[in-house]
């Protein structure tokens, strides 16, 4: 077998895996529900959903803290990254040990890629095809759901201690964007440091709270509330905003109910 993964690089010719490594936890959870539990030997301290996965599996660190020693004693013959996630450093050093799948994913199209992807490689392509099917099928009824819902604007905050916002180009704008939600720093790239006083944050109608990979607490909302008293501040569930794979279809009923 001999595949592109989402970086239009060459995935190393293989056999369907039987040994795999996962870095992501949204990429252990779709292959857990594509029924390859089995499959998978390692994956990361982060790796939470399903919530036995850690208790099964080895686990060989975090997304960005890898133990080298611990994955090349699992003998992989995949191991499965991506360019957010992980750095560019883990992959290099990692591809010395085992054929490595980077995916990089920011809309919506990118991670139905990654799902078909999948189902090529590990030979589920029925599985893929249906998980595919009924994410197209949810996404629309968002779109339906969400028709008369007026637009509004948030800033959509990931860590504190430096400040971090998400910027354009990453999937939670993208997510944003589809429930009708304008990021204020989508013209920034990436996930920008920021100071309270941008005058970006005086546009905003919310500020969201995300609960990863900073654990945001209902103190940050009295804390941000003092400086922003005419804007809404929310907490927000991190996974629905940025978790791709299998989690976006789990996350329909989150954002049709996420803002009335």
């Amino acid at each position: 077998m001999l595949l592109k993964y989402q970086l239009n690089r060459p995935l190393t010719s293989i056999q369907v895996p039987t040994r795999v490594v996962s870095l992501v936890p949204s990429q252990t959870e779709l292959l857990f529900d594509l029924g390859l539990e089995n499959h998978i030997v390692g994956l990361t301290k982060f790796c939470v959903h399903p919530k036995e996965a850690r208790k099964i599996k080895k686990v060989v660190g975090g997304t960005k803290n890898i133990h080298i020693d611990k994955i090349k004693i699992l003998n992989p013959d995949l191991i499965m990254c991506n360019k957010e996630e992980n750095t560019k450093e883990i992959v290099n050093t990692l591809s010395k040990v085992a054929p490595v799948y980077v995916s990089d994913i920011n809309n919506v199209q990118d991670n139905l890629n990654f799902i078909a992807d999948c189902g090529a490689i590990f030979n589920v392509q029925s599985k893929a095809d249906q998980l595919i099917e009924k994410m197209n099928k949810a996404l629309k009824s968002i779109e339906i759901e969400i028709k008369e819902r007026k637009e509004v604007r948030a800033a959509y905050f990931i860590w504190k201690n430096p400040w971090m916002v998400a910027g354009g180009n990453t999937f939670i704008n993208h997510l944003m964007n589809l429930n009708k939600i304008t990021n204020v720093f989508e013209k920034e790239e990436r996930y920008p440091e920021i100071t309270l006083g941008h005058a970006n944050l005086k546009t905003a109608d919310y500020i969201f709270l995300s609960s990863e990979p900073f654990p945001f607490k209902e103190k940050h909302i009295l804390e941000l509330h003092q400086i922003f008293p005419d804007t809404k501040v929310l907490l927000v569930d991190g996974e629905y905003f940025s978790w791709y794979g299998s989690r976006l279809l789990k996350a329909v009923n989150y954002f049709k109910n996420f803002i009335s």
